[in-house]
């Protein structure tokens, strides 16, 4: 499975300039926890940095600062990770821990963002699959028990009770 598989495609993102009150209330009518703040330049907008709701928590809230000037880019992390879309899960697993991430961007083939996975994504991935293995191990066990009953026909086990002559412990 690689990581574009459950990535978000839907990925917000706001300008540095935007103050951080704004910002919180983006996240909180689009339901998310991250925003890609981005830069204009003559070429057009380019990432440079993410901005949780653990900085807004952590960075302004944590430290009582007036909230009144502050914007998005002063608070935002500077530091962007991604991967590229056909990274399988594991290393992308790996890549988020390497770098102490809960927030991946996920990347096309000239380096276009095309989503963003959080560590949510991944164990709500991770989960399913070890539902599908118990479900596997379910249904494996419960054709072995149908197999067996045809081997066995319609007889069923005879149970002696304990001391039996003969058993163990007589």
């Amino acid at each position: 499975m690689s990581i574009a598989d459950i990535s978000r495609q839907d990925v917000l993102a706001i300008d540095c300039g935007t103050p951080v009150a704004d910002a919180a209330v983006q996240m909180r009518e689009h339901h998310v926890g991250a925003l890609v703040v981005t830069t204009g330049d003559g070429e057009g907008e380019r990432a440079i940095g993410m901005l949780t709701d653990r900085d807004l928590v952590v960075e302004v809230l944590g430290r009582r600062l007036s909230y009144d000037g502050l914007t998005a880019g002063d608070v935002a992390c500077r530091t962007l990770v991604s991967v590229r879309g056909d990274t399988d899960l594991a290393d992308a697993i790996s890549t988020m821990n390497k770098h102490g991430v809960r927030r991946l961007l996920v990347t096309g083939q000239h380096g276009e963002i095309t989503g963003i996975v959080s560590l949510d994504d991944v164990l709500e991935s991770l989960v399913a699959q070890l539902a599908g293995l118990a479900m596997t191990m379910r249904q494996g066990m419960a054709r072995e028990a149908t197999q067996r009953q045809a081997r066995i026909g319609q007889r069923r086990p005879v149970f002696l009770p304990y001391g039996t002559p003969g058993m163990p412990g007589a």
